[in-house]
Order: C-alpha cells, then structure tokens, then sequence
C-alpha cells in the first residue's frame, strides 16, 4: 500500500487524512491513490522494458473506473477488455482502437461489431464458434480481423481454483493439439489473420515456475504457426502477477519479467502483457463504519455497514484483506472478532477471528488492498445502493463516482 500510510495515528492516502473524505461522503466508501496507480503501472513498464517498447494493456475488469482509466490512458496505457461494455466506457473517455485488445471468453456479434468498427487492435479469441462468429461479422463489414489464440497450456500455477484459468479442467483458451488443428483450419479464412497467440494462466500468481511452463509452450506451438504461414507478430503473456494482501507474499514484476525475458525474446514478436490487480490492487481501500460490537457467546462481532454486496473477495473465496482503524487510539486493548456486514448471509464477512483493536460503534476500519475486484464486483444485494468511489492526487481528492441512493435502486423498474 505505497501511498496509504499513518501519520500520527491517522490514515493518510497520499497527503489526504482519510478521515477528511468521509466526512464529506460517508460510508462505504472506495478511496483509490492515483500515485500508485501510475506507480505500478510504470514499475511494470520498466520491467519489461528489455523486450522492447511492451504493450502493458491494463485489464479493466480489476476496476473499470473511467477516472482510473482517463489516469492510465494519459500515462500511455493500453486496455484489454473483456465484454461489450467495457469496450464503450473507454470509447466513451477517447482511447483509440489500436489500443484496445478485446478478450473474453465469449463475444455477441454486436460486442464483434463495436470492436471491428472502432477498429480494435486484435481479438483474443477462445473457440471455434467465436472465430467463425469473428470471420461471418468481418465479412458483413467488409474489414479484416486481427485475432490472436487464447492457448491453455495446462499448468498449475498455485492459486485459488477459482482464480486458475489455464489448466485441465478450465473453460478457458485451447488446449495444444485442438489450437493446433484450428491454426490450420483459419488459414482458409478470408476475413481472420492470425498475427497473436495469447496466455493467462490465473490471477493472484506468486510463483514464476508456472509462467516460465506455460509460455516455454506458446512458444513452441509460434514456431508451428509461422511454418504455416501465420504471421504471428504479437505475444501476448497476459496478466495475474501477485500483490501484497498479507504483507510478504508477492515477487516483484522484474523478478517475472527476468525470467521470462529470454523466451520473450526468441519469439520476435512484441509483447503484450495484461496487468490488472497488479496496478490497482494496492492502489485502494475501503472505509466502513463500525455499527455495533456484538459478543455472542464467548464470540465477538465487528458488525459495519459495508458487506459482501459492497466487497464480496472474502465471502467467494475466502480472501484475505488487511484491516486497520482509520484513526488509531494507543493502548486500546486486543480483541479478536469477526468483521462482518449487514447482509443477510452467514457469509457475510470481511474477516474471521482477526486480532483488532476494540473498536466502538461510529468509528471506521479501512480494509485494505481493495483496488482490485472491489467495487466491479459490488451489487446491490439487498437493495443496498453502492459506495461513492474517490480518488485521491497529492493534496486533493474528487468524487468520480457518486454513491447510489434509493432512488437509484428503482430507476429501471417498471411499475
């Protein structure tokens, strides 16, 4: 968390006392530093640096904030989105096509449409029927599709199974030998080039074994693809390099950017990596408001009003995020509790037995590390509006998205 630090017990983001920002929008409340947004997204650039001007192409699904996105467009960034309307949100703040890689691991033919017309600069494609789809839209439009293969190279790349997607078993990419038989079979594809191949094996990976593995493997397979006459120009590594939720456990990116160099280079190609909760991962938290402290038993509760509908990486797959008060009071006793929300669900929790500070009702607890799959994941379960998100530059801080109200949760009904 670079820029999120205690300053005489007090929460900071950047030069802003946390506690200044809710008092103006209350909570739950998403606070994001832009310095360490463009912090790792430059750390990643220069990791990378050697392969020769990379493509790092920021994956919106981690936080899809157009601010965000407005923050990384002006530093250089590409994109890579993964449905329809991740796509219009960047036409909408301005990013060109060229860079845009469009993935997914399924496309309508108007989410083909808007990235042939906006001129995207390749699709990641994931199966037969989606290159045919691709090929048929192409045709209409009398343009020519740029795609590249999603392999699955089938590693293990020890992280949650939920958050595997390049292994036996996953829905994801192709596995060798089928890729192999439709590489040869687009080549009479008037309307498809094949000029990438395209990796991502998982996300929240500490490890660079199963990155040096999988990609061994991509390269192998380029090498078939050129003797057929594809003129594979573009790699594409993807993204999933661990950052830091209890404190030790990632690898910094020039530590996978130094192993994987020397394949990287032996392609030819440029490269293309997709880095999502890397950049906004740490580059944010959210601030709730303790309720009520409920002892059951010889159990105790840390109730808040923000809860799986607001944040839902603990309750889906046990996550771990850090949790701190936003002011801190020395000398407070220890008490270790479940953190848990207002949501009608047993697991409906931000921790379990976690050793706090005894917190009272109407103070605040920043969870952090909630960059990343915090607000794109919130719903409003419960007919509970979502959290304003703020984001925070040196000494000032704005409101780019304003909290829901009531109002909000009916505007589409129809009654």
């Amino acid at each position: 968390m670079d820029f999120f630090k205690y300053r005489k017990n007090r929460l900071y983001c950047e030069n802003v006392p946390v506690e200044r920002i809710i008092k103006r929008t209350g909570t739950p409340v998403y606070i994001y530093s832009g310095r360490t947004v463009l912090t790792h997204w430059r750390r990643l650039r220069s990791a990378f640096a050697a392969a020769g001007n990379p493509l790092i192409s920021y994956s919106l699904k981690a936080n899809s904030n157009l601010a965000l996105c407005k923050l990384l467009k002006r530093a250089g960034s590409a994109f890579e989105v993964v449905s329809g309307g991740e796509l219009f949100r960047l036409i909408k703040i301005g990013v060109p096509g060229r860079r845009i890689i469009f993935g997914g691991v399924a496309k309508t033919a108007d989410e083909i449409k808007l990235g042939l017309r906006h001129g995207v600069l390749m699709f990641n494609v994931e199966t037969r029927d989606e290159i045919m789809l691709i090929n048929r839209v192409a045709a209409r439009l009398k343009k020519t599709a740029s795609v590249a293969l999603r392999l699955n190279p089938e590693v293990e790349p020890a992280t949650h199974r939920y958050l595997t997607t390049g292994q036996k078993g996953n829905k994801f990419g192709f596995y060798l030998p089928d890729a192999e038989r439709l590489m040869k079979e687009m080549l009479a594809l008037k309307h498809i080039s094949l000029v990438g191949l395209h990796m991502h094996i998982g996300s929240q990976i500490i490890r660079v074994s199963p990155y040096r593995t999988a990609l061994k493997r991509v390269v192998k397979f380029l090498e078939k693809c050129r003797a057929f006459g594809h003129p594979i120009r573009w790699l594409d590594i993807g993204g999933g390099f661990g950052i830091y939720y209890h404190g030790h456990e990632a690898r910094p990116a020039r530590v996978f950017a130094r192993a994987l160099m020397p394949l990287i280079k032996k392609t030819g190609c440029r490269l293309i990596v997709e880095p999502g909760r890397f950049i906004v991962g740490n580059a944010g938290i959210l601030v709730t408001r303790v309720l009520s402290v409920k002892k059951s038993g010889a159990k105790y509760f840390v109730i808040c009003d923000a809860g799986m509908n607001t944040l839902l990486r603990p309750a889906l797959y046990g996550a771990y995020h850090k949790i701190g008060p936003v002011t801190r009071r020395p000398g407070r006793t220890v008490l270790t509790a479940d953190v848990v929300g207002p949501i009608c669900e047993s697991g409906d929790f931000f921790a379990k037995k976690r050793r706090l500070p005894a917190v009272k009702p109407g103070e605040y607890l920043a969870v952090f590390s909630a960059g990343a799959y915090g607000f794109t994941m919130s719903s409003t379960y419960n007919s509970r509006p979502r959290p304003a998100e703020i984001l925070v530059n040196g000494s000032k801080y704005q409101i780019v998205r304003k909290s829901e109200t009531y109002q909000d949760l009916i505007r589409l009904d129809r009654y």
